[in-house]
């Protein structure tokens, strides 16, 4: 196993794809206290592929933009 608890090689990948300019998408942390960590932001046809890490907990996306995880599809719009 690697270090963030995923088997070698099955890192949990997702992609976001800005539908518009200026989309954010903020990092928070892990631990007891949750923190902004790191903000991109996109452009309208920008794409991010990103991941999970030991220090990334979470991501918050704002703005309009399809999101595509292993579990689905979201549309921020919908």
């Amino acid at each position: 196993m690697s270090d963030n608890g995923n088997v070698q090689g099955q890192q949990d990948f997702f992609v976001i794809k800005a539908k518009e300019n200026g989309v954010n998408v903020i990092g928070l942390t892990r631990g007891t206290d949750t923190r902004f960590h790191h903000t991109e932001k996109l452009d309208k046809g920008e794409v991010m592929l990103a991941q999970f890490t030991e220090h990334t907990s979470a991501i918050k996306v704002r703005g309009k933009a399809v999101i595509l995880t292993r579990h689905g599809i979201v549309d921020t719009t919908e």
